[in-house]
């Protein structure tokens, strides 16, 4: 029951990320996101990495009280949200945005689309008129788009 719990939160993040995106991140707090967009910002950090911090905040609060409480369904709940907060570095962070050289020249389906989707998403310098605000799920668009150029590199 456990794990379910952990799973089923883990997959709900993704639907609170896009909404957080889409209305936080491009909304009342896109002074902090902005300079994830324009990269206004020298050095490697951002003030888009505040966002690390203010998410982390709840997942170690359910993770401590869960843990005061017999490891109850708040700590494994912390835990989904904490294992998607690493999926996420690791994806956007890390893959996407190269801030660690890694997988640069992948030819797996399934990352170039999300790859794809965000370049989508960046395409835009300003908090309005964006899209692809999540990050796990990819519109199918994106994988149509990768296998339409590779049968057309097998004509």
């Amino acid at each position: 029951m456990n794990f379910l719990i952990l799973l089923v939160t883990f997959f709900l993040m993704e639907g609170i990320t896009w909404t957080v995106h889409k209305y936080v991140m491009h909304g009342f707090l896109w002074r902090l996101h902005r300079d994830h967009h324009d990269h206004s910002t020298e050095g490697h950090l951002e003030k888009n990495d505040y966002f690390f911090v203010i998410f982390a905040i709840p997942a170690i609060a359910l993770i401590y009280w869960g843990s005061t409480q017999g490891f109850n369904h708040l700590f494994y709940i912390g835990l989904g949200i904490t294992l998607y907060g690493f999926a996420y570095f690791f994806v956007h962070d890390i893959f996407i945005h190269q801030r660690v050289s890694f997988l640069r020249n992948t030819t797996n389906p399934y990352l170039m689309a999300i790859r794809r989707a965000h370049k989508q998403h960046h395409k835009h310098t300003g908090k309005e008129e964006g899209e692809c605000f999540g990050f796990l799920w990819v519109p199918v668009k994106y994988f149509q788009m990768y296998f339409k150029k590779n049968q057309q590199h097998e004509r």
